[in-house]
C-alpha cells in the first residue's frame, strides 16, 4: 500500500467531519436532526453488533458511559450551532478537547506536563482565545454560545478518555465500536423522544435527507480512522494530529461557503489551535 494512503485517508475522514458538522448547523430543526443522525448510528450499530463478538463484561459500564457522555455532547453541540456561527463554534468544541485531555493526564492522571506538552496546551489556549475574541470581548449574549461549545469540547474529552479505556477492557474492539454506536443512537432517540413526545415522528420527515446523510458522513469519518490506525506501521499520534485539520477546514466553510464574517482571523486562530494539537499529539510519550 503506498505510504501516502493513509494521510489521505485520514484527511478525506477531517473533510467528512467537518462537511457533517456543516450539515447540522445549517438544519433548522437541530434536534430534530441529531435525532436523524442517530438513526443511521442506531441502524450500523445494530448490524455491526449482529456480525462481531460481544464485548467482554468489564467494557459494558464504559459502554453506557460513554452513550451518556454522546448525548450531552449533541445536545450541547446542537445548542453551540443554534447561538453561535459554525466558524467559530466547531472550533472551538473541537480545540477544547485535545486541551481538557491533556490537563487530565498532567493533572489527574499521571504527572506533570513535559516542557513540549506545556508549550502545546499554551499554543491551543492562545488559539481558543483568538476564536472567543475574534469579534472583539463577547457580550452577554454571547457567553452562552461560547460555554456550549466549550462544555462540548469536554464531552469529547470525557468518551474519548472513557472509550480509549473501555475498547481496551471490551477484549472485541469492533464489538465495542458496534455496542458504542448501537447505545449512543438509542439514547439519543430517547432524549429526542422525551423532549419533543409524539410531535418528533413528524418532524424527522423535514430534512431527513440531510439527517441521514450526517449520520453517515459521521459514522464513515469514524470508520476511516480506526482504518488508517489499524494499518501496519501507522504513527497514532501523526494520524490524531491530522484528523485535527478539520479544524481549518470548518474555519474554511464557515467563512467560503456559509459567509461568516471574520474569516481571516477564525482561520488564523484554528491554524493555532491545529499547531497546538500537533505539538501535543507528536510529543505524546
Amino acid at each position: 500500500m503506498p505510504a501516502q494512503t493513509v494521510p489521505l485517508v485520514v484527511l478525506a475522514s477531517a473533510v467528512l467531519h467537518a462537511v457533517w458538522n456543516a450539515l447540522a448547523h445549517g438544519v433548522r430543526d437541530k434536534l430534530a436532526g441529531f435525532a436523524l443522525m442517530n438513526t443511521a448510528f442506531l441502524g450500523c450499530g445494530a448490524a455491526l453488533a449482529c456480525l462481531t463478538p460481544v464485548p467482554d463484561p468489564a467494557a459494558w459500564p464504559y459502554i453506557a458511559a460513554s452513550a451518556a457522555l454522546q448525548v450531552g455532547y449533541q445536545l450541547l453541540l446542537l445548542q453551540a450551532y443554534r447561538l453561535g456561527d459554525f466558524g467559530q463554534m466547531y472550533p472551538i468544541a473541537r480545540g477544547t478537547s485535545p486541551l481538557v485531555v491533556a490537563l487530565l493526564a498532567a493533572t489527574v492522571l499521571g504527572p506533570g506536563l513535559p516542557a513540549a506538552r506545556l508549550a502545546g496546551v499554551l499554543v491551543i489556549s492562545l488559539g481558543l482565545a483568538g476564536l472567543a475574541l475574534a469579534g472583539g470581548l463577547p457580550g452577554r449574549a454571547q457567553l452562552p454560545a461560547l460555554a456550549a461549545a466549550v462544555g462540548t469540547g469536554v464531552m469529547i474529552a470525557g468518551y474519548t478518555v472513557v472509550d480509549g479505556t473501555g475498547v481496551r477492557a471490551s477484549g472485541a474492539p469492533s464489538g465495542y465500536i458496534a455496542w458504542m454506536f448501537l447505545t449512543q443512537g438509542a439514547a439519543m432517540l430517547a432524549v429526542a423522544t422525551a423532549l419533543r413526545g409524539r410531535a418528533l415522528a413528524g418532524q424527522l420527515r423535514t430534512g431527513w435527507r440531510s439527517g441521514l446523510a450526517g449520520g453517515l458522513m459521521s459514522l464513515t469519518a469514524y470508520g476511516l480512522v480506526v482504518w488508517a490506525q489499524a494499518q501496519p506501521g501507522s504513527d497514532l499520534a501523526t494520524v490524531a494530529a491530522l484528523r485535527e485539520t478539520s479544524i481549518v477546514i470548518a474555519a474554511i466553510i464557515g467563512a467560503l461557503v456559509l459567509h461568516e464574517g471574520l474569516g481571516r482571523i477564525r482561520l488564523a486562530a484554528s491554524a493555532t489551535v491545529l499547531a497546538g494539537i500537533a505539538v501535543l499529539e507528536l510529543t505524546h510519550g
